[in-house]
């Protein structure tokens, strides 16, 4: 559209993802994967049986096999540990391709997105399938600022956790109440209830997270403020105190809301898959994206970037890094290479690029010598020169740069997830909508190997 805030061929950089995005504009209308006729025949070794199956394609990448009569067909069910070759959904959200090193939402590539967008921007992008016109941006952003309050009671919650409480021990714990604050009554097949949900959750975690770090602290609470930003608010509301002034650096708020962004969303991963599994129950969205905040938690999933600050710690030195190299190749040790390779990607991944950017402008805004840069900028040129890291295709990712940033910024290491729930809440919730909306909407009852 004309309207939006930015032209969509302006936007993007070549005819081709003009084309690509055109196409997938163009599906997401659709309700249903594209049915072929092609199947595909599987054949049971032990009697002979064969059982035909159909094959669904897509606006890209795999097609998938439609295993579900194969055990009314067959006797069989399918066995894969961790998911790793099952599409348990259709989405029309995200799209990665993991060997090309993209990353798509909703059909814009995510390094346009960083570039000439927002996060709240991207919120409206994954929750209503296309960018805001300039009207609709005004009223999307006065939404989550009318949001950004949460209940007085909800301190006085907050407040009874110990001090030394992790954070998202904190907020798995508050998530999870606002359901007795807010969605004691909500009609979850009301798609206007659904959308007041999703406008709650995004608003008010940032709140929530810093009034856990502020718990943490033994300081005040901060109130957030309608005249700030999204980061801006944020970045108010865990650093500010009553006593003294605090001003947001404009580079310190870009930078961490293009952290935002880069982790909005990122497909079916773990928390993204529980919270539509919880969600699948009927349960309270605020239990499910509970339930979500708690799967991020895992130290293999949003613990990643802490992983990498405590690797480099650990290092010391860019004069120990051959050492530390010989030690990861070196299959007798134990040591492991943290911030390079991804379980989707093989190939650079995108966001990294990005956030590579921003931490050079955030380490040069606050005029900080960095010893954990200057020993990630010497890993990352050996990882894309090196034969080892090239055949093992283990490239650094989002992770090996976010750690730094946060550090430079002043977030403590035990408040990054934190920070990554924030950002991951709007494709949390754009996935439960999506699935409350599906015509294939069932519970979750994966089947077992006894």
């Amino acid at each position: 559209s004309t309207q939006s805030t930015w032209d969509r061929h302006a936007f993007c950089s070549s005819d081709v993802e003009v084309t690509m995005m055109k196409a997938f504009v163009s599906t997401t209308a659709r309700l249903r994967h594209v049915r072929t006729n092609s199947t595909a025949t599987l054949i049971d070794n032990r009697t002979g049986k064969s059982v035909e199956l159909p094959i669904y394609d897509g606006t890209l990448g795999a097609s998938v096999v439609d295993v579900t009569k194969l055990y009314s067909k067959s006797g069989l069910f399918t066995y894969d540990p961790g998911y790793m070759a099952t599409g348990s959904c259709e989405s029309r959200i995200t799209y990665i391709d993991g060997d090309q090193g993209i990353l798509l939402h909703r059909g814009y590539p995510i390094e346009q997105l960083a570039e000439k967008s927002d996060y709240l921007e991207l919120c409206y992008l994954l929750l209503h399938g296309e960018l805001p016109t300039a009207p609709a941006k005004a009223e999307f952003s006065s939404i989550i600022k009318n949001h950004t309050m949460v209940h007085e009671k909800v301190k006085e919650f907050l407040n009874g956790f110990p001090r030394d409480a992790h954070p998202m021990a904190v907020l798995v714990g508050v998530v999870g109440a606002l359901s007795a604050f807010y969605g004691a009554d909500v009609d979850i097949k009301d798609p206007e209830q659904r959308l007041v949900v999703a406008h709650r959750l995004i608003a008010k975690l940032p709140t929530i997270a810093a009034m856990s770090y502020k718990h943490s602290k033994g300081e005040p609470f901060v109130y957030p403020r309608n005249d700030l930003s999204f980061a801006e608010n944020f970045l108010h509301m865990t650093f500010a105190t009553p006593c003294e002034e605090y001003k947001v650096s404009p580079v310190i708020a870009r930078a961490a809301d293009r952290l935002m962004m880069l982790h909005a969303d990122h497909e079916q991963n773990a928390s993204t898959s529980t919270v539509r599994m919880a969600g699948s129950s009927g349960a309270n969205p605020y239990a499910a994206i509970a339930a979500g905040v708690a799967s991020l938690w895992g130290p293999a999933h949003g613990g990643a970037n802490e992983a990498v600050l405590n690797m480099l710690t650990e290092i010391g030195t860019v004069s120990n890094i051959p050492e530390f190299i010989r030690k990861v190749k070196d299959k007798n040790e134990s040591v492991r290479l943290m911030g390079f390779g991804h379980r989707v990607y093989k190939n650079y991944d995108p966001r990294a690029k990005i956030m590579r950017e921003a931490c050079h402008e955030v380490l040069g805004e606050l005029g900080v010598q960095d010893e954990k840069l200057a020993l990630a900028m010497e890993l990352e040129r050996i990882s894309l020169s090196d034969p080892y890291f090239i055949e093992k295709k283990l490239y650094p990712n989002v992770d090996f740069y976010s750690g730094i940033v946060l550090s430079a910024i002043g977030i403590p290491t035990e408040m990054f997830t934190v920070l990554f729930a924030i950002s991951r809440t709007s494709g949390w919730i754009s996935h439960w909508i999506e699935s409350m909306e599906s015509p294939e909407f069932k519970i979750s009852r994966p089947r077992q190997l006894y």
